[in-house]
């Protein structure tokens, strides 16, 4: 399973939820009829009756068996998965921006960041959003910058020092 989201609350009445998206496009999750719902251990497929991109910044969805406001709100916090085979095939070099979440960054000096919690994109380029014991910082993701992505180690590599921080 690749987590492409997490349900951040609940949306009216009718058992809608509010989804925070880790995919690049907001509306990538709109692609899969069937969410998985849960956590890194355990997984629940539903159907997604309806969904849509809502206020430019999550999606709401109507998903199977939630039909109230007091069952969507039990699903606050859990992920949203799709399996890994219904993904398109990435090219070297190239990552899905779930994979990179929780992902420990560090300098090439060795100095731990923190990890990366989200990305954004910014038109010029996309961005690491890192947090750690300093805050909240934001690296590039660019060629310059970004040295070494292992997803084996869960480690990323940047030639950033820790100064540029600050």
């Amino acid at each position: 399973m690749v987590v492409m989201g997490k349900v951040v609350g609940a949306q009216g009445i009718q058992g809608w939820v509010k989804v925070q998206t880790f995919t690049e496009y907001l509306d990538g999750l709109l692609d899969y009829d069937t969410w998985y719902v849960g956590n890194e251990q355990e997984w629940r497929p539903l159907e997604v009756l309806e969904a849509n991109v809502h206020g430019g910044k999550v999606l709401i969805a109507k998903l199977q068996g939630i039909v109230d406001r007091t069952a969507a709100e039990k699903y606050k916090g859990q992920l949203i998965a799709v399996p890994r085979a219904e993904l398109p095939q990435q090219e070297e070099g190239e990552y899905y921006w779930s994979d990179l979440v929780g992902l420990t960054v560090e300098n090439l000096q060795g100095e731990v960041f923190g990890t990366v919690d989200s990305l954004l994109e910014t038109g010029a380029n996309d961005v690491l959003v890192v947090k750690g014991e300093g805050g909240e910082k934001l690296i590039p993701f660019i060629d310059s910058v970004i040295k070494q992505v292992s997803l084996k180690d869960k480690t990323i590599r940047v030639d950033w020092q820790a100064d540029y921080l600050k």
